[in-house]
């Protein structure tokens, strides 16, 4: 009886939460971006078996924004939950803000656009809305992607700040990357990083928000956990809410575009209920505190290359 009345509960909250539209954040070229996402990222088992379910029923409880990558190795799933969802006339393609990354391994330029052409015939998409360098590459090789309609906006993952400068110096420089998508999270709150992406219109898309579990392969195990953490725990007592739900509150706080993983629809629901509370300056504060410096995802096969931004 009680497990019938919680998912009677849940299929009235998705219900509820289906008519909740995300607020957006407006990037430097003009278009907008949910500052809420669904990070697809999982452990090899399962990137496939689990992400097509998981991105259905994000869009019915309101997600619009859906992170991946080519080397997710899940496009496909996510490209057929995405028509399904369209056909049926739950979603426009517009309402939907996909992104996909180009990795390390296409460091050739001329590999760039053929990645991403990879990742739409995957995905049955013509466009992706957001394309990310993972790695520095010739940025002409982006700019393309962008100048043929594949990609509406383009931007940069893992940058430090001397490779947002050295980007952002470039002569000739057509377009300004929107984002910079980093590891972002209470332990490592990238707090110098986010004011110096904010003084250039650059907006910092977090993803590990929620740190991360250990059943990822190339994860650092030895790490605390962080949605255990006594300040975060007695924070989300004090809020009624979930740890989960105050350390993404505490990024859209801080301006942050915050990237959720899980495939659980009680947790994808969870997530979404961030936007009728605030955390108080007290709250910002004790969560700043907690800042170690601590990476969940070590990019050890490129920490000696002399572009690491690690």
């Amino acid at each position: 009886m009680v497990l019938e009345n919680r998912l009677l509960y849940l299929a009235r909250e998705v219900k509820k939460m289906s008519n909740v539209k995300p607020p957006s954040v407006k990037l430097n070229d003009g278009h907008l971006m949910p500052v809420l996402g669904l990070g697809t990222s999982a452990a090899l088992k399962d990137a496939t078996n689990k992400v097509e379910e998981a991105v259905a029923v994000a869009i019915d409880i309101g997600y619009r924004h859906i992170d991946s990558a080519y080397l997710y190795q899940n496009e496909e799933e996510i490209g057929r939950s995405l028509q399904k969802k369209i056909s049926s006339g739950s979603v426009k393609r517009s309402d939907i803000f996909y992104t996909s990354k180009v990795w390390s391994t296409f460091l050739q330029p001329e590999l760039v656009q053929t990645c991403l052409k990879a990742s739409l015939k995957k995905l049955q998409l013509t466009y992706v809305d957001l394309y990310l360098i993972h790695f520095p590459v010739p940025l002409k090789a982006m700019e393309k992607c962008k100048d043929a309609g594949l990609a509406k906006s383009i931007g940069v993952s893992n940058f430090n700040r001397r490779q947002l400068e050295k980007i952002l110096n470039k002569p000739g420089l057509k377009y300004k990357p929107v984002c910079n998508q980093v590891e972002c999270h209470p332990y490592l709150n990238q707090s110098e990083l986010l004011e110096f992406c904010k003084s250039k219109d650059i907006v910092m898309i977090g993803y590990a928000v929620l740190g991360s579990n250990s059943g990822k392969e190339w994860l650092n195990k030895d790490n605390p956990v962080l949605l255990e953490d006594p300040v975060l725990v007695a924070l989300a007592q004090k809020h009624q809410r979930t740890p989960a739900q105050v350390a993404l509150r505490y990024q859209l706080q801080r301006g942050v575009v915050a990237l959720a993983k899980s495939f659980n629809k009680e947790r994808l629901q969870e997530n979404f209920q961030v936007f009728d509370f605030q955390l108080t300056p007290e709250d910002m504060k004790a969560l700043d505190g907690l800042n170690r410096n601590i990476r969940y995802f070590p990019d050890s096969q490129f920490c000696h290359h002399p572009d690491s931004p690690f």
